[in-house]
């Protein structure tokens, strides 16, 4: 799995100056107690300014975890590679370990299970084949595409607000989330924390 910023627009100082354009004010640079005036925004909610800025990701991960990061979608925009377009060998996801379910909770997971993963192996191997056959007898790569399992890679441009990112990451960080989505999820905040460090420590968690 992989998160690539690809591109970004703003500063800490462009939130900073589409706050203060409401008095008529524009500032060159960040001074100290603009930091004051990006936590109260980010406290009380006023999540406009931190609009203007943005970037824009590339992500490689497993189609479970795209599908569970999909469904944010205000404030961003994602585009995926289309398998109705290429049928290249596809690639799948290894787990380091399958987890067990947990006993109080319909969701999440606990613990390690030991299975032979052979048969994972065996699977995967098997629907590439299958996949592969269908395209050579001539199957359009659209209906290929039924038999690829929620293992296969996949990679998408995700691009969108801060304040939205920071939404995302706010749910998707948490203990509670799927560790794959959480990883993803990580390397996003590792990202915004780099690049916009005053808004994101008021914003995430706010």
């Amino acid at each position: 799995m992989k998160v690539e910023l690809v591109d970004k627009m703003g500063t800490d100082l462009s939130v900073v100056n589409a706050a203060r354009v409401s008095y008529a004010k524009y500032k060159d640079s960040f001074e100290d107690k603009d930091e004051k005036l990006i936590k109260f925004l980010a406290e009380h909610n006023h999540w406009s300014p931190f609009a203007h800025a943005s970037l824009q990701f590339r992500i490689k991960a497993p189609v479970f975890v795209a599908r569970q990061l999909v469904k944010h979608q205000v404030g961003l925009v994602w585009n995926e590679i289309s398998r109705r377009y290429v049928d290249y060998e596809p690639e799948f996801f290894q787990p380091t370990e399958w987890r067990g379910r947990p006993e109080n909770s319909k969701q999440g997971s606990d613990g390690v299970v030991h299975t032979d993963e052979e048969y994972y192996s065996r699977y995967v191997n098997g629907c590439k084949v299958y996949y592969s056959l269908l395209l050579n007898q001539g199957v359009a790569p659209e209906q290929a595409r039924m038999v690829l399992p929620q293992s296969m890679m996949t990679e998408w441009i995700w691009s969108g607000t801060l304040y939205a990112f920071a939404r995302v990451c706010n749910l998707r960080c948490a203990k509670d989330t799927q560790e794959e989505t959480q990883q993803i999820a990580n390397e996003i905040h590792n990202i915004c924390k780099e690049e916009f460090p005053i808004s994101w420590k008021y914003l995430k968690n706010a």
